[in-house]
């Protein structure tokens, strides 16, 4: 039952591998708030605190708390005996008991193949995840794309997805509805709105404190059956997302760039390191996951390219043949900083505009 799967989460002293490991013991979590506390303790080999607490039902105010949250805000949550639940997020021996969920639960589900790396991503890395991502899309016209909803290589893998018409599932290391950074609210309202969904394990009466980020990675790893770093450098969130994919048995893949690019040097070392398999398209990825290439698969439509406004129109046409700075934009606009920075985000969704490291920009082609 979910009330029970939810309270087993603010069980204090349990945490997620105790309650994984209870569900094991008894079945469900229903089960387990069924037993005495003898039973749990002997079946379990738990604490007598945390088992006297389970008996005493804590948490369950808390649950109820948490169903009449998620009911107001138009969030889903999915206990881990529910069939709705990713069966390949259920494998890893950490599983949430409850995951909490924006959008289409189903696409949790999907041939999934999460993309990840740094936030201080080149025009380089940009590139390569708008051309994987394509790819993949025609060879695969069913799969999803997962990332963190982050800036740099989460947020181009995320817009490369919506670009191409894929699916994509953002993890978030915050508590829902709220997405951060601020400044991707527009793209994930976008992934929603486009049959994807965003996903966090956090439950509204979480405390934010930074601490989330790395157990946030675990189920990217986990939701994918391969992990793309598509840009690293020697340390970083994305290198700790490949090490849990590594440990969970799913397909670790990194790009390739120059030995003298910092921004790639942590994919190469995985390659180097023989951590990981280098890809140069999105039909290497295809293939290192052994996935069918082609077979009995309906052509793919390329997605409508996202209307511009005649304000858009006349601002895409400030540009020329070469990137353009900030400052030279709002001095040709005559926009103000905020307009000039929501105008920039509406244009780079909609395709039209790219973002180049150090605030430079340029028109699409």
């Amino acid at each position: 039952m979910l009330l029970e799967s939810i309270a087993l989460s603010f069980v204090p002293g349990l945490g997620a591998r105790g309650a994984v490991h209870l569900l094991e013991c008894f079945g469900s979590a229903e089960a387990v708030y069924a037993a005495s506390e003898q039973e749990i303790i002997e079946r379990a080999d738990l604490r007598q605190d945390i088992a006297r607490a389970i008996v005493q039902r804590r948490g369950f105010s808390e649950a109820e708390r948490e169903i009449a949250y998620c009911s107001r805000n138009g969030i889903t949550p999915v206990s881990s005996d529910d069939k709705a639940f990713p069966s390949l997020l259920r494998e890893i021996d950490d599983y949430p008991t409850v995951i909490y969920v924006c959008g289409s639960v189903e696409a949790l589900s999907r041939p999934s193949v999460a993309f990840v790396g740094t936030r201080k991503m080149s025009s380089y890395g940009q590139r390569m995840c708008e051309e994987f991502i394509s790819s993949l899309k025609e060879l695969v016209p069913e799969v999803s794309i997962v990332s963190g909803l982050a800036y740099g290589i989460d947020g181009a893998s995320h817009r490369a997805a919506l670009m191409a018409g894929a699916t994509t599932v953002g993890v978030l290391a915050n508590v829902l509805p709220s997405v951060a950074p601020v400044a991707n609210e527009r793209l994930a309202a976008e992934m929603v709105s486009r049959g994807g969904a965003l996903v966090t394990e956090l439950n509204s009466q979480t405390k934010q404190n930074g601490r989330y980020f790395i157990p946030r990675n675990r189920i990217i790893a986990a939701l994918s059956a391969g992990v793309v770093v598509v840009e690293s450098a020697e340390s970083g969130g994305s290198l700790s997302t490949a090490a849990f994919a590594d440990g969970y048995n799913r397909q670790v893949m990194a790009v390739p760039g120059r030995v003298s690019d910092g921004n790639s040097r942590g994919c190469n070392m995985l390659i180097r390191n023989r951590k990981a398999q280098m890809v140069l398209s999105g039909e290497d990825i295809v293939r290192e996951l052994q996935w069918e290439l082609g077979l009995e698969q309906e052509p793919s439509v390329a997605p409508a390219a996202l209307p511009l406004t005649d304000a858009e129109q006349a601002f895409v046409e400030l540009f020329d043949s070469e990137p353009l700075g900030i400052d030279e934009l709002a001095e040709r606009s005559g926009l103000s900083a905020g307009e000039l920075t929501l105008m920039l985000m509406n244009l780079e969704l909609s395709g039209a505009v790219r973002t180049l490291p150090g605030k430079r920009y340029e028109k699409a082609l």
